[in-house]
């Protein structure tokens, strides 16, 4: 399946000062490559190849990562005479189109834009560019196509530290529960789609404001829930517990380091 991924925002809380303009987010390092080749790593683990890249601000930067991409970087090779042998490769096997969506346009209009690119998959795959996770994507993929619904959604629990408290009328606390363990959801990308979503995103549209809360109305979405491993990259707090967790060996998203 052809995967489509939003490249272009801002990323305005994860900025930095490089000449020409800041770096954009997906295009941040974890460990020797930027987010955005872990998340195509974890697609190109369960075969799909065919990207669709949805860019934005800071494009330049992203097509001069594909444009001059050094596979030793992370791939064993052999030097023998000054020319290189590699032992592996990453991307040789993926066609990665590179399509200018707009550098303010909201992710349902990024979709809108490529959309000839999907030509008539009638299925196709949707992410941001910056969020790792460790699920089972063949599973998802089978739930949903057991199914009529128009889009799929992953959900995880809510990851931040807060707590919610139980406060009765008269001022006391009945109880503390840390909000992760609330029976709460929230969006967690990974997105399944049928070309049925476009008849739903209006012009500048987003794709789960307008598109799947459009499909929830109608009982057509359908929600994965997913308790294992799962990580954004908003900020550069959590980008840095990423980079630092990938240098101690726990990788729990990179599952074709087990290929």
């Amino acid at each position: 399946m052809k995967v489509v991924l939003f490249c272009g925002g801002r990323g305005t809380r994860m900025r930095s000062d490089l000449p020409g303009g800041g770096m954009p987010k997906p295009m941040q390092l974890v460990g020797p490559r930027p987010l955005l080749w872990h998340v195509m790593r974890y697609y190109a683990h369960f075969g799909h190849r065919e990207f669709i890249l949805c860019l934005g601000y800071g494009a330049q930067h992203i097509k001069e990562f594909f444009l001059n991409y050094q596979e030793t970087v992370s791939n064993d090779f052999v030097l023998r005479g000054g020319k290189v042998r590699l032992l592996s490769t990453d991307i040789s096997d993926w066609s990665v189109s590179l399509v200018d969506t707009g550098v303010d346009s909201p992710i349902g209009e990024r979709l809108r834009r490529v959309r000839p690119h999907l030509g008539d998959e009638p299925i196709f795959l949707a992410n941001y560019a910056d969020v790792l996770t460790d699920a089972p994507l063949p599973e998802i993929i089978r739930r949903f196509e057991a199914t009529d619904a128009g889009a799929s959604m992953m959900v995880v629990p809510p990851s931040n530290t807060f707590h919610c408290v139980d406060v009765g009328e008269d001022g006391r606390v009945g109880g503390i529960t840390p909000v992760s363990d609330m029976p709460l959801w929230v969006n967690g990308g990974f997105f399944v789609l049928r070309q049925e979503i476009f008849d739903h995103i209006p012009e500048n549209g987003d794709l789960v404001a307008d598109g799947c809360a459009e499909l929830a109305k109608r009982g057509r979405l359908l929600a994965y829930p997913h308790r294992g491993y799962w990580r954004p990259s908003d900020t550069v707090n959590q980008r840095l517990e990423l980079d630092q967790a990938w240098a101690r060996g726990h990788r729990p998203w990179a599952l074709w380091e087990s290929e």
